[in-house]
C-alpha cells in the first residue's frame, strides 16, 4: 500500500515533451485559491470567450456537457416519434399515417433512441466526471475527445438529413436485408442509414479509445483498480466492448452500401451471398450494444445510491467483476436474436445457455442494491427514487429477458410485442432513469445550483406511472399475438385496449419527462446556491468547486481509499497506515500539464503535455461528414476534395509545437507549515 510521500518531498519523473527525455523533480505543495499560481493555472486551461472558444475548446466539461444536451434533443425527437406512433395504434384502423410514413417514423425512431440517445447521453457523464472522479486535469486524448462530440452531432444530422424530403431510413433499425437490397429500396434512404452509421462508428471508436487510455494512464496517484469509482468500471468495460463491437456494424453496414452503389454481392443471395450474414454481423454488435447502454447507467446507480443510502456500496468487488464478466458473456449471445432463423440445434443449447447465464452477473449487481438500501439509512431525496425505481425496472426487464432465452418461447415470443415491451423496458428504462437521477445528482456540480425537491418527485412519479402504463401492456399484447412493426390492425383482434392504455402511458411519460425539463430550466436560473458537496459523497469529484473550475485539480490529489472523502468517519483497512490528501498533491503549473500513472498500482512517472484548444477537431469533423454526405452523393470529385480537407486538419492537428515555457521559483512549503505555492 503506498504512502503519500511528504508535502516537500520531490519524486522523480520523466516530462513529455517533443525535447530529449529529461528527468524533472515533481514537487508537493499547496495552492490557495486566489493565489498567483491558481491564477495562472486558470489563464492555462480557461477556454477562450465567444464562438473561437466555442468552435476550439478541448475541455472535457465543456464536451460532456454538449454530449448530454445534444442527447436529450436527440432524445425529444424520438420521443415525438413515438408519440406519433402510438396515436397511430391507439385505435384500429386508424389513418393518421401512411404505411411508408410509419416505416420512417418506426425506423428513425429506434436509430434515435438507441444510437443517438441512449449511449452519447452516457459518453456525456463519463466525460465530464471521469477526469474529476479519476483525479485528474482532462481526458488523455483532450482534441480526440472534441472529434469524438463533432462527429456525434454531424452523424445525427447525417442521419435526419434524408426525414424533411420523405426519404429517411425505412427498412426497420435492425436494416435486415434484403429488405434493406436496392431491389426493394432503391431511393437513398438506406444509403443515408449506411454512411451516417459508419461515421457515428468513428466517433464510438475514438471516444471509445480515449476513455481507456484515460484510465490507463490517468489516474490519481494511489488510484489502483480496486479503489476506483464503479462508473468507471461501466464506462471502461463499455468502452472496450465498443472496440470490439463497432467494427463489426461499420462494416456491416459499409458493406451493404457497396452492395447497393458499387455492385458487390456480400448479402445478395442469387450472387452467392448471404443474407443471414447481415444478422450476424449486426447482432454481434448490437447485443453488446445493450450493455454499453446499461453498464455506465449501473455505474452511475452504484456510485450514487449509497450516497443516500449513507454507507458504502455492499459487495465493490463482485459488482466490479459482475460489470466486467456482463460484456464479456455478452458477446457470445447474440444468437438468442436469430433463435427462428433454421440455426443449428446444438448452437440453439448453446446460446440458450449462454442467455440465461447473463443474468447472474446481473442479479449480483442488484442484490448489492438491495442490500446497500437495506443495510444504510436511506434518505428519500429525488435521485434516490431515481436510482430505486431503476432497480425495479432493471428486474422487469431482466426477467422478461430471462424468458426469451429459453428456445422454445422465443419461438412463440418472437416478431410480437412482448419483445418490444423488453426492448423498452431494457434501453429506456434501465437508461432514462439512472440518466435523469444522475443528473439530478450531479446538476449541483454541473451549474453549481441544486433542482427542485418538488418538481423532482412530480417528475418521478409521472415518468414512473407513465413508463409502466405504456410498456407493461405491450407485454399482455405480445402474448395475444400481436406482431411488432405493424402500422395498423383490425378492430377484431383482441388488441384494441392494451394499445389505448399504451398509449395513454406513452403520453403520460412525454407529460414526465416535460416536467424534468421545466424544473432543469426554472433551476438553472432560480436555483439553490449549491456548495462544493451539497449530498456529502465521498468521491474526488465533490472535492473541488461547484462548477469545478477550468483546471479542475489546483494541485493533483493522493488517494488511499475508495472514499477519500469519507475517510475520518471510515476505518477502511486500505487507509490505516495512509490518508488520501486532497489539498497538499503534485503541483503542475509550468504550461497545460498532466500527471500520468501506472496502469496497475497508479504511481506516477511522466509528466503529460496536454495540448491546447484548437480549430482542426472541428475542421476535421465537417469535412469527415461532408466525405460522407459526398460518398451518398455519388459525387466523387467533392469527395476527393473533403478527403484533401481530413488531411490537411490532421496535418494542423498533429503539426508540432514548440513548448515556450516561464519556468517561474516556486517555494513549497514543508508539511504542516501551512503555506501555498508561490
Amino acid at each position: 500500500m503506498p504512502n503519500p510521500p511528504d508535502h516537500a518531498s520531490r519524486a522523480t519523473v520523466f516530462a513529455a515533451t517533443s525535447a530529449p527525455v529529461l528527468e524533472r523533480p515533481l514537487l508537493r505543495g499547496r495552492i490557495d485559491a486566489g493565489s498567483a499560481a491558481e491564477k495562472r493555472l486558470r489563464e492555462l486551461w480557461e477556454t477562450r470567450p465567444g464562438w473561437r472558444g466555442w468552435l476550439s475548446t478541448v475541455d472535457h466539461k465543456t464536451i460532456g456537457l454538449r454530449y448530454i444536451v445534444t442527447a436529450f434533443a436527440f432524445l425529444l425527437l424520438g420521443g415525438v416519434e413515438a408519440l406519433v406512433m402510438r396515436v397511430q395504434l391507439a385505435q384500429p384502423n386508424m389513418h393518421v399515417l401512411t404505411p411508408e410514413q410509419y416505416n420512417q417514423l418506426f425506423t428513425m425512431h429506434g436509430v434515435t433512441m438507441i444510437f443517438l440517445y441512449a449511449s452519447p447521453v452516457l459518453s456525456g457523464f463519463s466525460n465530464y466526471l471521469w477526469p474529476l472522479v479519476l483525479g485528474a486535469r482532462d481526458m488523455a486524448f483532450p482534441r480526440l475527445n472534441a472529434l469524438s462530440y463533432w462527429l456525434f452531432l454531424f452523424a445525427g444530422v447525417f442521419l435526419y438529413s434524408s426525414f424533411p424530403l420523405g426519404q429517411a431510413p425505412d427498412a426497420g433499425w435492425f436494416n435486415y436485408v434484403p429488405l434493406s437490397g436496392l431491389e426493394y429500396a432503391s431511393g437513398p434512404n438506406i444509403d443515408v442509414y449506411a454512411l451516417g452509421m459508419v461515421l457515428l462508428g468513428i466517433s464510438t471508436t475514438v471516444g471509445a479509445a480515449n476513455f481507456v487510455v484515460t484510465l490507463m494512464r490517468m489516474r490519481a496517484h494511489g488510484m489502483s483498480l480496486n479503489r476506483m469509482p464503479v462508473l468507471v468500471w461501466g464506462t471502461l468495460t463499455a468502452s472496450a466492448g465498443n472496440l470490439l463491437a463497432v467494427p463489426s456494424v461499420s462494416l456491416a453496414f459499409f458493406m451493404l452500401w457497396m452492395d447497393r452503389r458499387i455492385g458487390t454481392h456480400f448479402f445478395d443471395v442469387m450472387n452467392g451471398g448471404h443474407a443471414l450474414l447481415w444478422q450476424h454481423l449486426f447482432w454481434v454488435f448490437a447485443h453488446p450494444w445493450v450493455y454499453v447502454v446499461v453498464l455506465p447507467a449501473m455505474g452511475i446507480v452504484s456510485d450514487a445510491l449509497p450516497v443516500f443510502c449513507r454507507r458504502p456500496l455492499v459487495g465493490y468487488t463482485p459488482v466490479a467483476l459482475s460489470t466486467v464478466i456482463t460484456m464479456v458473456i455478452g458477446f457470445v449471445v447474440w444468437i438468442h436474436h436469430m433463435f427462428a432463423t433454421g440455426i443449428a440445434p446444438l448452437a440453439l443449447s448453446f446460446f440458450g445457455t449462454a442467455s440465461m447465464v447473463i443474468s447472474v452477473p446481473s442479479a449480483v449487481a442488484t442484490f448489492a442494491w438491495i442490500a446497500t438500501i437495506w443495510t444504510g439509512r436511506p434518505v428519500f431525496r429525488v435521485p434516490f427514487l431515481y436510482f430505486a425505481g431503476f432497480v425495479f425496472l432493471f428486474v422487469v426487464g431482466g426477467v422478461s429477458g430471462v424468458l426469451t432465452a429459453a428456445v422454445p418461447l422465443d419461438w412463440q415470443l418472437t416478431d410480437t410485442y412482448f419483445v418490444v415491451a423488453h426492448l423498452h423496458y431494457v434501453l429506456l428504462g434501465i437508461n432514462v432513469f439512472p440518466v435523469i437521477g444522475g443528473l439530478y445528482f450531479w446538476f449541483p456540480k454541473f451549474t453549481g445550483r441544486m433542482m427542485s425537491e418538488r418538481l423532482g418527485r412530480w417528475s418521478f412519479w409521472t415518468l414512473f406511472a407513465g413508463f409502466n402504463i405504456a410498456f407493461f401492456p405491450m407485454h399482455l399484447a405480445g402474448l395475444l399475438g400481436m406482431p411488432r412493426r405493424i402500422y395498423t390492425y383490425a378492430p377484431d383482434m383482441g388488441w384494441n385496449t392494451v394499445n389505448l392504455i399504451t398509449s395513454l402511458g406513452a403520453f403520460l411519460f412525454a407529460a414526465g419527462v416535460l416536467l424534468f425539463l421545466i424544473d432543469v430550466f426554472v433551476s438553472l436560473r432560480h436555483g439553490k446556491r449549491a456548495g462544493n458537496n451539497p449530498w456529502d459523497a465521498p468521491t474526488l469529484e465533490w472535492s473541488v468547486t461547484s462548477p469545478p473550475p477550468p483546471y479542475n485539480f489546483a494541485v493533483l490529489p493522493f488517494v488511499a481509499s475508495r472514499h477519500p472523502l469519507w475517510e475520518s468517519r471510515m476505518d477502511e483497512p486500505d487507509t490505516r497506515h495512509a490518508r488520501s490528501q486532497l489539498e497538499t498533491g503534485y503541483v503542475l503549473s509550468e504550461g497545460r500539464e498532466a500527471l500520468g500513472t501506472t496502469a496497475l498500482d497508479a504511481q506516477p512517472d511522466v509528466i503529460l503535455k496536454m495540448p491546447e484548444d484548437s480549430y482542426a477537431p472541428f475542421a476535421l469533423g465537417v469535412f469527415a461528414s461532408l466525405v460522407f454526405a459526398g460518398m451518398g452523393l455519388r459525387a466523387w470529385v467533392f469527395t476527393a476534395l473533403m478527403v484533401l480537407g481530413c488531411a490537411i486538419s490532421i496535418v494542423v492537428w498533429l503539426w508540432p509545437r514548440r513548448q515556450l515555457v516561464q519556468r517561474e521559483p516556486y517555494r513549497v512549503t514543508g508539511a504542516g507549515s501551512g503555506g501555498s505555492a508561490l
